[in-house]
């Protein structure tokens, strides 16, 4: 028995006239295709979005756009792969009407382009909310490390610069020493090569001085050369490679990215309130309910919500008392009373206010005498106890109280998914452009790509 065999490379086929006939109905391409050709991209922004008069003719930024979402749809995003994408790929063929764009080209038109393809993201979520495909009845939210392009070997802090610094100092030294002895001995026979070592040294120093200049202005312990944008950030033992914190909102019940935001915050405490804000006024609600690990937990964010008109629901993340191995009363031992603004403990005594922190936003709550307490030595190896309260304490208390078991596993459920997917588009999460600019708009055209295919996917299920 034979193997299956194939025809014969040299005889003649009837293949199809048209290579429309090659792209099925449903091919997601088509999404794709029709999305692009209803944007306004000149009031998105998009340069060249008017034909110039004269010169050689320029690209339609919609056939660049179309060629992006398709290739970080099917994880193609390099820019040299792309081109060669245009030359092999049918559905390419097809998007393009048969167009080949140089690599540079299609890089020039990413980085030209950021704020414009940003734009383009958003339009979409515009879309699918005007088509009633947000339910936006709960919106978890999180935020995921993604790899910087800067590898960890370019982060420096004030011990490394200073390290370098020195070793140029003595390389700068050595070679004046070395004109001077030429000088001394040939004054007219001076190596070509020594004043251009000199400027590369000297140059190399001056940048160390600005870095330098860099920590001490913004209060930062390190800085990516080549990539400032960039932070150490990560979990894990070890040096943190140079990331990015990208922030999501989902909606829970279909798994739509309704608003993401690339960020250089190594947590995600400050977050809360601004991506929760964001994502109402883009839903246009007058309320909004989110939910969040206790990574986003933050007194003053929970204030903020409440007064915005947004339910949020998330773990408080308190603080451990860790004093004689954490065998002495918690603080929720002790009772608090609004009416004498004070602290009732377990013994029955009283904790007065005693002094206002307002930059740790809390009050501490001293007793005034603890002798003769008989649960002294359950409560405090100091002379009094002393409690501290947040100034935002019933609104962390509230917030906690929402964040059911239930709710929780929701959020893990909603928000997991659209990161495992981007981060399989994207080589395991890493980037291809540096700096802020940059990053948000690949991560605007991940986002764009997975939103997309979720849509897709709803509509399937759906008919």
């Amino acid at each position: 028995m034979s193997y299956v065999q194939g025809t014969d490379r040299g005889q003649a086929a009837l293949l199809p006239a048209a290579i429309e006939d090659y792209v099925a109905a449903d091919a997601p391409v088509r999404v794709i295709d029709a999305f692009v050709d209803g944007l306004n991209v000149s009031e998105l922004g998009f340069g060249r979005s008017v034909p110039a008069a004269t010169g050689r003719p320029a690209y339609d930024p919609r056939d660049l756009l179309k060629l992006y979402i398709w290739g970080y749809f099917n994880e193609v995003r390099s820019s040299r792969r792309l081109e060669r994408e245009c030359r092999r790929n049918v559905e390419v063929m097809w998007l393009l009407r048969r167009l080949s764009p140089d690599f540079k080209t299609i890089a020039d038109f990413r980085r030209d382009n950021g704020v414009a393809i940003v734009g383009a993201c958003r339009a979409f979520v515009m879309l699918c909310r005007d088509a009633g495909l947000f339910t936006a009845r709960l919106i978890a939210l999180d935020g995921s490390k993604f790899r910087a392009v800067a590898s960890g070997k370019k982060v420096v802090n004030h011990t490394k610069i200073a390290e370098e610094v020195a070793c140029l100092d003595r390389q700068i030294a050595d070679y004046l020493n070395r004109l001077d002895k030429a000088d001394a001995a040939e004054p007219d026979d001076q190596p070509d090569a020594v004043p251009a070592a000199m400027a590369a040294l000297q140059a190399r120093r001056g940048e160390l001085d600005r870095l330098a200049a860099k920590l001490d202005a913004e209060g930062r312990a390190a800085v990516v050369e080549g990539e400032e944008d960039a932070r150490p950030m990560g979990k894990g033992n070890g040096p943190k490679p140079p990331s990015y914190n990208v922030q999501t909102a989902v909606d829970a019940d279909t798994g739509l990215i309704v608003h993401h935001e690339v960020t250089t915050e190594p947590s995600d405490n400050r977050l809360l309130h601004p991506m929760s804000m964001t994502t109402k006024e883009m839903l246009g609600q007058e309320s909004l309910t989110v939910v969040a690990d206790a990574g986003y937990s933050s007194g003053a964010h929970a204030s903020a919500c409440e007064r915005d008109g947004i339910v949020a629901c998330v773990p408080a993340n308190r603080a451990v008392n860790n004093q004689a191995d954490g065998k002495l009363f918690d603080r929720s031992t002790f009772t608090y009373e609004p009416d004498t603004d004070s602290y009732r403990c377990p013994a029955g005594r009283s904790l007065i206010r005693k002094q206002l922190h307002k930059l740790k936003r809390n009050v501490a709550y001293m007793s005034s005498d603890c002798s003769g307490c008989a649960l002294k030595p359950q409560c405090t190896t100091a002379e009094r106890r002393l409690v501290k309260r947040h100034l935002d304490e019933d609104a962390l208390t509230r917030m906690n109280a929402r964040a059911n078991p239930e709710l929780m596993a929701r959020r893990r459920c909603a928000v997991e998914h659209p990161f495992a997917t981007i981060k399989r588009m994207t080589a395991g999460g890493r980037f291809l452009s540096r700096n802020l600019k940059g990053t948000r708009t690949e991560m605007a055209l991940s986002v764009l790509a997975y939103n997309m295919l979720r849509a897709i996917n709803i509509r399937a299920a759906a008919a």
